[in-house]
């Protein structure tokens, strides 16, 4: 049967709604067009926590502000595993449109939403009972902590909806549609900021929550957006929907998983390094007082608009990149490649200009003008920001390897620059240039991570991998390596803490 299935023909490149077929055409507008509205949502997403952020510095004042920064650091750490099984079947779901399979598309979303609307639900209710425990860890502030616990056990209540919604989003975007998820993205934006001042003030009917109606607004938003693309979905009858006989996908294929586990363990292990990485810092962070945590979590506010160009040009790099080796034609990868860089270098500069040159008001939005961690905020700004493009460079290599399934050596690379590298030079600098020694550690990782990202891409041989199902490897190109990735021998391995 899935013989059969993989002859099947996918949809025509211009169907509505329906995706995009990424492995033809010239690369580099192909490539733009693409990663445009995965940027909108990423532009979209982070304005809406800026926003939100605006409202809980303004209405409750900087331990509000500090208790958000520290309970989105504990929000990313809890999804970062079902993150990267979204990934891996992201990958899989481009590749199998390459191959023109759409009935293995499905396969795999099937598979992926079975298995993991069920992690979801229990990241959920164990995030609400060890919420408490979870902001010990951060030592997060005292005057915070009680702040901190009422937003995140509100938050919890999301994140089901918010795991399912960036799983369907991610496999949209794998088989080549970016518009759909940019559509539902600005509607859990709209409904998200605008509720915000609702619930934080009680206006009309709605009660008065404090921080909590922050949290209280993002769940409503994430359950309606949920709610609508699965309406939508099924209405356009868009490729990855299930149907009839299709909703036994939802029953996990053994191969399917075993693969989406292999390779997706270690991808989230890379988000768990991450958001570790940020914990510690945030660590480091509280102790040098309330000011300086709110100034940090500022500048990690915008850090997100820099990191967001970056971050969509890599997820764009690695679905063009697996419908091209799903397709066979790895002479295109490199060249998809290298408009990546471009392009992550070209957008990272103007915003870090931008930026520079408006940093005061920028950070006044969220502060105000007489703030006393306004000037704490440009200084960090000053040291570290410069720092994301080499990050942007750092995503898109990245980008391209995860999509052949190497999924290791980006691991490795991540966990160097971000413990012994970052945290290293933090502490060790620390006694000689005090706080500053937390910002300069930003740009030293981002260093030895694109450093060891292109040695790695030109030299680790990653072509050699590749994503496969059991023990059925997909078809290759002729051209393509058809040495297989031992996947056993590999460990069982919106927020966006800056990379």
């Amino acid at each position: 049967m899935a013989d059969e299935a993989a002859q099947r023909p996918g949809p025509p490149a211009g169907r509505p709604g329906g995706g995009r077929d990424l492995t033809t055409g010239r690369i580099a507008p192909t490539l733009l067009a693409f990663a445009l509205p995965t940027l909108g949502s990423s532009i979209l997403q982070s304005l809406n926590g800026s926003i939100n952020a605006v409202w809980v510095g303004r209405f409750l004042g900087e331990d509000a502000l500090a208790a958000t920064s520290n309970a989105n650091i504990v929000m990313f750490l809890c999804m970062a595993f079902v993150f990267g099984f979204g990934m891996a079947s992201t990958i899989l779901i481009g590749q199998a449109f390459g191959r023109r399979d759409v009935d293995g598309a499905r396969r795999v979303i099937g598979t992926a939403l079975g298995a993991f609307i069920l992690v979801a639900v229990a990241i959920g209710v164990l995030g609400w009972i060890f919420a408490p425990n979870l902001l010990k860890l951060l030592a997060t502030p005292a005057g915070a902590a009680p702040l901190a616990l009422a937003y995140l056990r509100v938050i919890f209540i999301a994140i089901p909806s918010s795991l399912i919604l960036i799983m369907l989003m991610m496999a949209m975007r794998g088989a080549g549609d970016a518009m759909t998820p940019l559509w539902f993205m600005i509607l859990a934006v709209v409904l998200d900021s605008g509720l915000n001042p609702v619930f934080i003030l009680g206006l009309g009917p709605a009660p008065k929550l404090g921080i909590a109606g922050s949290a209280t607004a993002t769940v409503i938003a994430n359950y309606a957006s949920l709610a609508g693309l699965m309406i939508y979905m099924y209405v356009r009858d868009l490729p990855l929907r299930l149907r009839g006989k299709e909703l036994a996908y939802l029953k996990p294929d053994p191969a399917i998983l075993k693969t989406i586990l292999v390779k997706g363990l270690p991808m989230g292990l890379q988000m768990i390094v991450i958001s570790a990485s940020a914990l510690a810092l945030v660590g480091l962070v509280n102790r040098e007082g309330v000011a300086t945590t709110a100034a940090f979590g500022v500048a990690m506010q915008l850090w997100t608009y820099l990191q967001m160009p970056a971050m969509a040009l890599g997820a764009a790099v690695s679905a063009m990149a697996a419908q091209n080796i799903g397709a066979g034609k790895w002479e295109r990868v490199s060249a998809i490649t290298r408009s990546g860089v471009m392009f992550a270098l070209l957008i990272t500069g103007v915003l870090v200009v931008l930026l520079a040159i408006a940093d005061r008001p920028a950070l006044a939005l969220f502060l105000g003008g007489n703030s006393p961690a306004l000037g704490i905020a440009r200084h960090i700004q000053l040291l570290a920001t410069w720092s994301f493009l080499m990050f942007g460079v750092t995503l898109v290599l990245f980008g391209t390897v995860r999509a052949n399934g190497s999924v290791i050596g980006p691991l490795l690379i991540l966990f160097i620059g971000l413990v012994p590298v970052r945290l290293g030079f933090a502490l060790g600098a620390y006694p000689r240039l005090g706080a500053d020694a937390l910002w300069l550690s930003f740009p030293v990782s981002s260093f030895s991570n694109m450093a060891l990202g292109i040695a790695f891409y030109l030299h680790g041989g990653w072509r050699k991998s590749r994503m496969q199902i059991g023990g059925r490897p997909a078809p290759v190109g002729e051209d393509e390596c058809i040495e297989e990735a031992l996947a056993d021998a590999e460990p069982g391995g919106r927020l966006n803490p800056a990379g």
